[in-house]
């Protein structure tokens, strides 16, 4: 089906036509208001996708105040217009500094919101350091990435967590697309549009193998990269090379390497000894969640020059007359580079989807649980993948009922059900 036609002037209008489980929840719940009376809170990257998933909790009931969990991916037509509607708050604006963008953070939880649902664990980390007495208040909260997980992991062994939160980040719904496709397709095509270079025939190094990793690789060599993978999870490693990636360690991979891709979630993964091994006009960028990846002080200390050849490119010119080129200042190069809109809307359909049954079950339903990290439960995700089926307008089978009760059978005496 063609998307739906547009409205003039709505900075939200197109992302609209490619999110619609979002706008099925408006549909279903903008009579009802289910969440009436409930304040969300919601941490993301401020662009159209955004904006939908936080009108569709509007039209659902919630006041909702917002911020961002990057300063440098907020658009500001999207902030106004989500800002001039009566029971939404923005806590955020186009161009904020990383002091700004803290303190705007910690103004919202100063307003008391009873859920969080939280982008690299921004939001939740700061009501439980800064604001007990708000997050004593706190019913629960949803997680929607790698980086926010593993934080709300190491809380949750110190025992520090006072409310529970659903990982909506390790359900199938955002793994399989969102972290493998999303992060695939926008990382590669905003290297493309701010190099305007081909991927074809590179030498592309992609460090870590977890699903965005997984997804990096795998549209590369789609489009003709030569695929090497760094890891340091060995079934991580061999699963790289199952799957026909070049697998070596991050010292051999520096030297050879035409693109860096970094997505670990963790910190100095690409660092002085690689920058020193790596070619003359070698590309950096960085898929992971916070600018900690790429060490980007090391590489402005060792250069005698740094320029900026191209909007979005830092070129760093090393003694020995090598130039390395980092994109997006060492930050999310699908976010918050020049050209840069994020993930595709039809993958952010489903992951904020799924942020949204996170609210409603413990908010309409009330279902309570311990404090804590939780998975949600899996029926949910299989709802939202039928939502997102039937809105594709694609029917898939049934079991029958002797297929079934040849899974709820375990001796099978015979075949005759």
């Amino acid at each position: 089906m063609p998307p739906e036609s547009t409205d003039e002037g709505d900075p939200l209008a197109w992302a609209r036509d490619y999110t619609p489980i979002l706008r099925s929840f408006q549909a279903e719940y903008g009579e009802s208001k289910p969440l009436d009376g409930h304040t969300v809170a919601f941490a993301s990257h401020l662009e159209a996708k955004t904006g939908v998933a936080i009108e569709t909790l509007h039209e659902a009931g919630t006041e909702v105040l917002f911020a961002p969990s990057e300063p440098q991916s907020t658009h500001g037509d999207v902030v106004t217009a989500l800002d001039a509607r009566d029971g939404i708050t923005a806590f955020a604006w186009e161009g904020m500094t990383d002091e700004e963008f803290d303190n705007a953070q910690h103004e919202l939880l100063e307003h008391g919101p009873d859920f969080i649902l939280d982008d690299g664990c921004e939001l939740i980390a700061k009501v439980h350091a800064d604001h007990p007495d708000v997050a004593a208040n706190v019913i629960g909260g949803g997680e929607q990435t790698t980086v926010g997980i593993t934080r709300l992991e190491a809380m949750e062994r110190e025992g520090v967590l006072q409310f529970p939160v659903y990982g909506v980040n390790d359900t199938p719904m955002k793994r399989y697309f969102d972290n493998v496709h999303g992060t695939g397709e926008s990382s590669l095509t905003n290297i493309a549009i701010t190099t305007n270079s081909i991927i074809s025939g590179k030498d592309v190094v992609v460090c870590g193998y977890g699903y965005c990793g997984r997804g990096i690789a795998r549209k590369a060599r789609g489009m003709g990269g030569q695929t090497i993978v760094t890891e340091v999870d060995p079934r991580k490693a061999l699963q790289a090379h199952m799957d026909g990636h070049r697998v070596m360690e991050i010292d051999e991979a520096s030297k050879v390497g035409d693109l860096f891709i970094s997505a670990t979630g963790n910190r100095n993964v690409l660092r002085t000894d690689h920058f020193e091994r790596m070619k003359d006009g070698a590309i950096l960028a960085n898929s992971g969640h916070f600018d900690v990846e790429i060490d980007s002080n090391a590489l402005e200390s060792m250069a005698d020059d740094v320029t900026t050849p191209k909007e979005g490119i830092t070129r760093y010119h090393m003694p020995d007359g090598r130039r390395l080129n980092l994109l997006a200042d060492g930050r999310l190069v699908n976010l918050t580079g020049p050209h840069s809109q994020g993930h595709p809307a039809e993958v952010m359909d489903t992951t904020f989807a799924m942020m949204f049954v996170a609210a409603y079950e413990m908010l309409a339903e009330g279902v309570e649980r311990e404090p804590g990290l939780h998975s949600i439960p899996d029926r949910l995700d299989r709802e939202v993948a039928s939502r997102k089926l039937d809105t594709l307008g694609i029917s898939i089978d049934d079991l029958t009922e002797s297929q079934q009760a040849y899974y709820d059978e375990w001796e099978h005496p015979d075949s005759s059900f």
